[in-house]
Protein backbone atom coordinates (compact mmCIF):
# COMPACT_ATOMS: atom_id res chain seq x y z
CA UNK A 1 0.00 0.00 0.00
CA UNK A 2 1.24 3.36 -0.72
CA UNK A 3 0.33 7.02 -0.87
CA UNK A 4 1.43 8.50 -4.17
CA UNK A 5 3.61 11.10 -2.47
CA UNK A 6 7.24 10.19 -4.51
CA UNK A 7 9.93 10.21 -2.12
CA UNK A 8 12.72 10.02 -4.55
CA UNK A 9 13.47 10.03 -8.24
CA UNK A 10 16.18 7.48 -9.49
CA UNK A 11 17.42 5.53 -12.49
CA UNK A 12 17.29 2.17 -14.33
CA UNK A 13 21.10 1.47 -14.03
CA UNK A 14 20.86 -2.22 -15.72
CA UNK A 15 18.11 -4.33 -17.69
CA UNK A 16 18.14 -7.81 -18.40
CA UNK A 17 15.66 -10.46 -19.98
CA UNK A 18 15.49 -14.71 -18.48
CA UNK A 19 12.98 -16.61 -19.26
CA UNK A 20 10.28 -14.23 -20.35
CA UNK A 21 10.94 -11.97 -17.21
CA UNK A 22 11.74 -8.53 -17.37
CA UNK A 23 14.67 -8.29 -14.25
CA UNK A 24 15.34 -4.09 -13.83
CA UNK A 25 18.62 -3.18 -11.24
CA UNK A 26 17.65 0.36 -9.77
CA UNK A 27 20.31 3.02 -8.22
CA UNK A 28 19.79 3.39 -4.50
CA UNK A 29 19.11 6.94 -3.64
CA UNK A 30 21.60 8.21 -1.21
CA UNK A 31 20.22 7.92 2.45
CA UNK A 32 17.75 4.71 1.42
CA UNK A 33 18.09 1.35 3.12
CA UNK A 34 16.43 -1.66 1.01
CA UNK A 35 15.78 -5.18 2.12
CA UNK A 36 14.91 -8.64 0.32
CA UNK A 37 11.39 -8.82 -0.21
CA UNK A 38 10.77 -4.75 0.18
CA UNK A 39 7.96 -3.60 -1.55
CA UNK A 40 8.78 -0.38 -3.52
CA UNK A 41 6.80 1.53 -6.17
CA UNK A 42 8.48 2.29 -9.59
CA UNK A 43 6.95 4.63 -11.11
CA UNK A 44 3.49 3.48 -9.90
CA UNK A 45 4.08 -0.40 -10.11
CA UNK A 46 4.33 -2.59 -7.16
CA UNK A 47 7.66 -3.75 -6.82
CA UNK A 48 9.62 -6.55 -4.74
CA UNK A 49 13.21 -6.54 -4.10
CA UNK A 50 14.75 -9.59 -5.42
CA UNK A 51 18.24 -8.56 -4.83
CA UNK A 52 20.34 -5.60 -3.55
CA UNK A 53 23.99 -4.39 -3.07
CA UNK A 54 25.63 -1.17 -1.78
CA UNK A 55 23.82 0.88 -5.41
CA UNK A 56 21.67 -1.33 -6.45
CA UNK A 57 18.77 -2.82 -6.10
CA UNK A 58 16.78 -5.32 -8.34
CA UNK A 59 13.45 -6.10 -9.04
CA UNK A 60 11.70 -9.09 -11.66
CA UNK A 61 8.55 -8.03 -13.69
CA UNK A 62 6.85 -11.08 -15.12
CA UNK A 63 4.95 -10.83 -18.74
CA UNK A 64 1.27 -9.34 -16.85
CA UNK A 65 3.35 -6.23 -15.72
CA UNK A 66 5.44 -5.75 -19.14
CA UNK A 67 1.81 -6.01 -20.59
CA UNK A 68 -0.69 -3.69 -18.50
CA UNK A 69 2.80 -1.22 -17.40
CA UNK A 70 5.41 0.75 -18.92
CA UNK A 71 7.62 -0.93 -17.25
CA UNK A 72 8.93 -3.19 -20.61
CA UNK A 73 9.76 0.67 -22.10
CA UNK A 74 12.54 1.22 -19.50
CA UNK A 75 16.22 1.87 -20.49
CA UNK A 76 19.47 2.15 -18.91
CA UNK A 77 18.87 5.86 -17.82
CA UNK A 78 15.15 6.37 -17.62
CA UNK A 79 13.70 8.80 -14.93
CA UNK A 80 11.59 6.56 -12.11
CA UNK A 81 9.57 7.65 -9.40
CA UNK A 82 10.04 5.78 -6.20
CA UNK A 83 8.19 5.82 -3.18
CA UNK A 84 8.64 3.07 -0.43
CA UNK A 85 5.42 0.97 1.29
CA UNK A 86 3.26 2.97 3.95
CA UNK A 87 3.39 1.90 7.72
CA UNK A 88 0.61 2.10 10.05
CA UNK A 89 2.26 5.24 11.62
CA UNK A 90 2.76 7.25 8.05
CA UNK A 91 0.35 10.08 7.47
CA UNK A 92 -1.63 9.52 4.01
CA UNK A 93 -0.85 13.22 2.37
CA UNK A 94 -2.09 11.86 -1.02
CA UNK A 95 -4.48 8.98 -1.46
CA UNK A 96 -5.18 4.75 -1.31
CA UNK A 97 -2.59 3.60 -4.04
CA UNK A 98 -1.95 -0.09 -4.18
CA UNK A 99 0.43 -0.04 -6.67
CA UNK A 100 -2.09 -1.77 -9.03
CA UNK A 101 -1.53 -0.56 -12.50
CA UNK A 102 -4.70 -0.37 -14.31
CA UNK A 103 -3.64 0.85 -17.81
CA UNK A 104 -1.53 2.92 -19.30
CA UNK A 105 -2.27 6.26 -21.10
CA UNK A 106 -0.32 8.52 -23.69
CA UNK A 107 0.03 12.08 -22.99
CA UNK A 108 -1.29 14.30 -25.78
CA UNK A 109 -1.44 18.02 -24.44
CA UNK A 110 0.72 19.57 -22.07
CA UNK A 111 -0.06 23.29 -21.65
CA UNK A 112 2.20 25.54 -19.16
CA UNK A 113 0.06 27.57 -16.85
CA UNK A 114 3.03 30.23 -14.91
CA UNK A 115 4.66 28.04 -12.98
CA UNK A 116 2.20 25.28 -13.26
CA UNK A 117 1.49 22.49 -16.49
CA UNK A 118 -1.98 20.74 -16.94
CA UNK A 119 -1.53 17.62 -18.69
CA UNK A 120 -4.12 16.13 -20.93
CA UNK A 121 -3.40 12.33 -20.87
CA UNK A 122 -5.64 9.56 -23.03
CA UNK A 123 -6.74 6.06 -22.11
CA UNK A 124 -9.06 3.23 -23.28
CA UNK A 125 -12.62 4.27 -22.81
CA UNK A 126 -13.16 1.37 -20.73
CA UNK A 127 -11.08 2.42 -17.64
CA UNK A 128 -13.16 6.29 -17.61
CA UNK A 129 -15.51 4.88 -15.56
CA UNK A 130 -13.49 4.89 -12.61
CA UNK A 131 -12.10 8.51 -13.44
CA UNK A 132 -14.30 11.82 -11.68
CA UNK A 133 -13.51 15.39 -12.05
CA UNK A 134 -12.15 16.61 -8.58
CA UNK A 135 -11.58 12.60 -7.84
CA UNK A 136 -8.07 11.14 -7.01
CA UNK A 137 -6.15 9.02 -10.00
CA UNK A 138 -2.57 7.96 -9.70
CA UNK A 139 -0.23 8.70 -12.70
CA UNK A 140 3.18 6.88 -12.50
CA UNK A 141 2.61 6.60 -9.15
CA UNK A 142 2.19 10.41 -8.19
CA UNK A 143 -1.09 10.93 -6.49
CA UNK A 144 -2.80 13.87 -8.37
CA UNK A 145 -6.76 15.26 -8.47
CA UNK A 146 -8.11 15.09 -12.30
CA UNK A 147 -9.25 18.92 -13.25
CA UNK A 148 -11.19 17.67 -16.13
CA UNK A 149 -12.74 15.12 -17.98
CA UNK A 150 -13.79 14.02 -21.62
CA UNK A 151 -15.04 10.22 -23.44
CA UNK A 152 -11.39 9.01 -23.75
CA UNK A 153 -9.09 11.48 -21.92
CA UNK A 154 -8.71 13.32 -18.34
CA UNK A 155 -6.42 16.23 -17.27
CA UNK A 156 -4.35 17.41 -14.29
CA UNK A 157 -2.37 20.24 -13.49
CA UNK A 158 0.72 19.74 -11.73
CA UNK A 159 2.50 22.31 -9.36
CA UNK A 160 5.89 23.44 -9.52
CA UNK A 161 6.95 21.14 -6.86
CA UNK A 162 5.87 17.78 -8.70
CA UNK A 163 7.45 19.30 -11.41
CA UNK A 164 10.69 19.55 -9.78
CA UNK A 165 10.36 16.46 -7.50
CA UNK A 166 9.30 13.57 -10.23
CA UNK A 167 10.16 12.38 -13.57
CA UNK A 168 6.83 14.38 -14.87
CA UNK A 169 8.94 17.59 -15.02
CA UNK A 170 10.32 15.99 -18.20
CA UNK A 171 7.20 14.19 -19.97
CA UNK A 172 6.95 15.26 -23.65
CA UNK A 173 3.74 14.68 -25.68
CA UNK A 174 3.48 11.37 -26.65
CA UNK A 175 5.06 9.37 -23.78
CA UNK A 176 3.31 6.41 -22.28
CA UNK A 177 2.43 6.94 -18.00
CA UNK A 178 1.51 4.38 -15.97
CA UNK A 179 -2.35 4.82 -14.72
CA UNK A 180 -3.82 3.50 -11.31
CA UNK A 181 -7.53 4.39 -11.25
CA UNK A 182 -9.31 5.48 -7.46
CA UNK A 183 -9.31 1.41 -6.18
CA UNK A 184 -12.99 2.68 -4.20
CA UNK A 185 -14.11 3.80 -7.44
CA UNK A 186 -13.30 0.21 -8.52
CA UNK A 187 -14.77 -1.16 -5.97
CA UNK A 188 -18.45 1.18 -6.26
CA UNK A 189 -18.85 -0.14 -9.50
CA UNK A 190 -18.02 -3.93 -8.99
CA UNK A 191 -20.72 -3.45 -6.22
CA UNK A 192 -23.18 -1.70 -8.55
CA UNK A 193 -22.70 -4.08 -11.40
CA UNK A 194 -22.94 -7.40 -8.68
CA UNK A 195 -26.91 -5.99 -7.67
Amino acid sequence: MFTGIIQKVSAVEKISEKKGSFFVSIKIPKGWKVWKGESIAINGVCSTVKNFSKSIFEVEYMPETIKKTTAGNFQKGTAVNLEKSLKMSDLLDGHIVQGHVDTTGEVIEIQKVKESEIIKIKISKEFMKFVAEKGSIAIDGISLTVVDTGKDWFTVSLVSYTLDNTNLGKISVGNYVNIETDVLAKYLNKLLRTK
